[in-house]
């Protein structure tokens, strides 16, 4: 290729390009009023125009969810957010009418004294219903994901009601417009506030709520001027409060609501008021600041598969996460801000956090990371959850917690606590901190950010492993040993626990490294080595990895509680010759177990197989959460909704197309050979690369790395044959060749590497891949 192409090309993936391969298709055109609109302009303007290029609302419109039916719940309808309000939208149970959900992640109740799961949950409260004049008959929906809009009409008797609606990117506000036709001008909008009860008090859970614990007072509907409002006030103080204005354009009405919350003060009205007042725009105007967010979010990286069924919930997926976090927002609770009718109205932390933002880092969306803001910011309530005699230097996180990361301390808290290894109640439940601690460890890493690692990561790390220590004691065979500690969620306690070795040996191993890089010398250095040098082994048995010590995995368990060593932590990998056929074996009898299995175990199922190189396992295991689990609009249930699970699944698809553990990057590891191309563009690694590359007739065809930190770049192509190692300029760069296909490239901060078959001359273009398979979308078509 001529060195000017060449530079146009490369100069295009940096400003987000994309192109089609010979034989893709972008998918089906947005329908009738779906335009991008003025921020949404040609890919190829991003490019100066040169190439040609397609947009990216064709191709991200390519994965719309569409309604042909009417959606009867949470887990079918559409859902708008922004991380702190949200908005489920199905048909009103029982009435001719739908609901519009509002909820709000930060609104709670504040009595610790009933516990996090009664007096510190979430809760809810309340919903609109759109009532149209005539029976509903039928609706056509769409959800324009380029432009989070949710667009259609709704077919009644009477007539029709064309609808439109968004949930402010910035601005925190629920607006909806409908035009009717000559037969609905009479439809209305109702609000109906719930009771601000704890979700988990509803009998059908069989909760019994604790001694003294009762429902707030009802909310007061208050009004001033043309905005009406549900003030609900709380037994602790503060308030929440919903407030809406509609407002009369020419043949189009629209709703504008918000909701506020405020505590002990209660100076929820005026913030509400102030934010559906400010934001009380025409549609059009509103949308324009909401696109921006939106069309810049969805540039930061792309991903094409041949699979267009799980390419398509890949993007839900992206657009699901943008909708449900922020990075100032609290730490996801179990069902995002869709509070829904749920026993766990709380943030879970022995597996729900974690899985809910691996998927930020590799799609390059750390903008979205509160779980690093959640544990820096609320640091002095992890040392507060802990028993009295240890908080002076160490740090826990129960296993669920309200959004300031409190328990609270009541007969409600049913024994969720810490605990303390080797006592029975509270549960000793002690690694969940550490692990949360590892996404923590994995921003730093996806940003080689200090600032993470010294600010926030290592004070936090080392107080999480000081618990620990205060346990460890030498046993007679000169090993340390840890007395019992719960094992999520087996249900039995085990010395040893395999969940806490784990996790201790990696807590050790990232402070000594962290210690290194940041130039500490810490007093704490040669306990952290000693516990690395004695700490006793995982119990292993002929079945594989056992719970801990004297326990074997030998019932169905949904979660890898037992196999973290493995995955996430690769402390052992396949890529041990010796620990190989352990792994293969831990896998498979975990799974064997039918019973309890949950949607998490398969993309737990899926990583582990693609750590292993197993391809088709990895794909198999996908195909079954999709088949067994994941409903209609890609919502996830157990007893009632979890958000954890479709959004780990986009990790599993992350693992099968980039892992980049042990100072690796392995590029398309786990593919299934029916996946003969793929595409990925600025994928974030760790080692802070952004990587680009492209999969064609079932090998790399070549790849580009850019390096943000200037970091030592090891790479394993795939690339057959002979390499050629290049700048952006074509100019060849120094790299050396360690053999099994990895190689080290040498980039400084801000440069890049482009890698491809010597004498090879690929076209480096961007773009999706040909799809195959189910090409039906997702919703209810």
């Amino acid at each position: 290729m001529p060195e000017v192409n060449r530079r146009t090309m490369l100069a295009g993936m940096a400003a987000g390009v994309l192109a089609p391969v010979a034989g893709a298709s972008l998918g089906p055109a947005l329908p009738a009023g779906a335009s991008p609109g003025p921020a949404a302009a040609s890919l190829a303007d991003a490019a100066g125009g040169s190439l040609g290029l397609p947009d990216w609302a064709e191709f991200v419109g390519f994965a719309d969810l569409v309604w042909k039916r009417l959606p009867k719940t949470w887990y079918e309808g559409p859902f708008l957010g922004n991380g702190f309000l949200g908005s489920g939208i199905y048909a009103e149970p029982g009435r001719n009418a739908i609901r519009f959900n509002v909820q709000h992640s930060q609104v709670q109740d504040h009595r610790p004294e009933f516990g996090s799961l009664f007096g510190l949950a979430r809760l809810p409260i309340g919903h609109f219903t759109l009532e149209p004049a005539g029976a509903i008959t039928g609706v056509d929906w769409r959800m324009d994901l380029w432009n989070a809009e949710l667009r259609g009409t709704i077919t009644t008797a009477a007539g029709s009601l064309e609808l439109r609606a968004l949930l402010h990117s910035t601005r925190s506000v629920l607006a909806i417009e409908v035009r009717p036709s000559e037969g609905e001008r009479g439809f209305r909008w109702v609000f109906h506030p719930a009771v601000a009860i704890s979700p988990r008090a509803d009998p059908k859970f069989g909760r019994q709520p604790p001694p003294g614990y009762t429902a707030n007072p009802p909310a007061v509907p208050e009004s001033a001027g043309d905005v009406r409002l549900s003030v609900q006030p709380l037994h602790a103080g503060g308030e929440h409060v919903t407030a809406w204005r509609e407002a009369e354009r020419g043949s189009a009405r629209a709703l504008y609501t918000a909701v506020a919350w405020s505590h002990p003060a209660k100076t929820a009205v005026r913030q509400a008021m102030s934010l559906v007042r400010g934001a009380s725009a025409p549609l059009d105007a509103l949308a324009v600041e909401h696109r921006r967010w939106w069309h810049d979010y969805y540039r930061h990286g792309f991903l094409s598969i041949p699979d267009r069924r799980l390419q398509s919930f890949y993007w839900i997926q992206l657009y699901k996460i943008a909708a449900a976090a922020r990075k100032d927002a609290p730490a996801m609770a179990t069902c995002g801000p869709w509070l829904e009718s749920t026993p766990w109205p709380a943030t879970w932390w022995n597996l729900n956090v974690q899985l809910e933002y691996w998927l930020i880092h590799g799609a390059n969306h750390l903008e979205l990371d509160a779980v690093t803001y959640s544990l820096d910011r609320y640091r002095d309530n992890m040392r507060d959850e802990l028993p009295e005699q240890y908080a002076a230097d160490s740090y826990g996180i129960p296993r669920t917690t309200d959004m300031e990361l409190r328990n609270g301390a009541g007969v409600g808290n049913s024994g969720y606590g810490v605990g303390i290894p080797g006592k029975e109640s509270p549960t000793p439940e002690v690694g969940n901190l550490t692990w949360a601690l590892h996404n923590v460890w994995l921003s730093y890493r996806h940003t080689m950010d200090e600032r993470i690692l010294r600010d926030v990561l290592f004070p936090l790390l080392r107080g999480a492993i000081n618990y620990y220590l205060h346990f460890l004691t030498p046993g007679a065979d000169g090993r340390l040993h840890l007395p019992f500690t719960f094992s999520p969620e087996y249900g039995v306690n085990a010395p040893d626990c395999t969940y806490d070795l784990a996790l201790i040996r990696w807590g050790c191993k990232t402070l000594l490294e962290s210690a290194a890089t940041l130039h500490i010398d810490d007093p704490l250095a040669g306990k952290w080595q000693e516990v690395l040098a004695k700490l006793a082994p995982y119990a292993v048995d002929a079945n594989g990895y056992m719970i801990g010590a004297g326990v074997p995995f030998a019932k169905s368990h949904r979660h890898y509680s037992h196999l973290l060593q493995i995955y996430p932590l690769y402390e052992i990998t396949g890529e041990q010759p010796e620990s190989r056929a352990l792994i293969e074996k831990s896998l498979e009898h975990w799974v064997s177990f039918e019973g309890a299995l949950q949607g998490y175990t398969f993309t737990g199922a899926a990583s582990i197989s693609a750590q292993l190189r197993h391809g088709e396992k990895a794909e198999f295991y996908l195909g079954e959460l999709q088949r067994r689990f994941i409903k209609p609009n890609t919502m996830y249930q157990e007893s009632g909704p979890v958000i954890e699970t479709p959004l780990s699944a986009a990790q599993s698809l992350h693992d099968m197309l980039c892992q980049s553990w042990g100072g690796v990057v392995r590029l398309f590891p786990a593919l299934p050979p029916s996946w003969a191309d793929a595409t990925i563009h600025n994928f974030r690694t760790e080692g802070a690369f952004l990587l680009s590359a492209s999969r064609q007739q079932g090998s790399t065809r070549w790849l580009r790395v850019h390096s943000e930190a200037g970091a030592p770049c090891v790479l394993r192509p795939g690339v057959t044959g002979e390499l050629a190692v290049s700048d952006e300029r074509g100019k060849p760069r120094n790299f050396k060749d360690l053999g099994g296909g990895t190689i080290e490239v040498e980039l400084k901060r801000g440069e890049e590497a482009v890698v491809h078959r010597a004498g090879d001359k690929p076209d480096f273009v961007v773009g999706p891949v040909a799809p195959q398979g189910d090409l039906a979308p997702w919703g209810l078509p």
